[in-house]
């Protein structure tokens, strides 16, 4: 699964490797688990997870589904949202909440995030992905 021309789906050797590279051992400490909780704060019925690099050098991760998840966060928003656009927008919760912090996850977390949304702007659920972190 992409969602689009900029991202490329990481192999299972590069789902270790990259996000390592970009945030070192806070990933899997406080990253991943991170995202999985602002993902089921959002939808439960995902299973199963993907990873992309963009080509500006951003990174996310998206549940691994081509069908629709119905979504509702915490700022009122209700809608569908594809697979890729709720791991953008779960990701976009996670690097924003990890940036208010002190030191090179904080920092890393804030770049990441500028990075995915530039990305989501030009998403097609655009909308929708601004609308659920807005």
């Amino acid at each position: 699964m992409t969602c689009c021309t900029c991202c490329r789906q990481l192999t299972e050797s590069q789902r270790v490797d990259y996000p390592a590279a970009l945030f070192g051992v806070a990933f899997s400490l406080r990253v991943e688990p991170l995202v999985f909780a602002f993902a089921s704060r959002l939808s439960v019925d995902y299973r199963g997870w993907e990873y992309f690099a963009l080509s500006n050098g951003g990174f996310y991760m998206a549940p691994d589904s081509g069908s629709l998840f119905a979504v509702r966060a915490e700022n009122g928003f209700e809608g569908q949202l594809s697979g890729c656009a709720l791991g953008i927008t779960a990701c976009l919760y996670a690097y924003s909440h990890l940036a208010f912090g002190n030191g090179e996850v904080a920092a890393t977390c804030a770049e990441q995030y500028d990075l995915l949304r530039t990305h989501a702007l030009e998403h097609r659920e655009a909308r929708a992905i601004l609308s659920a972190i807005g």
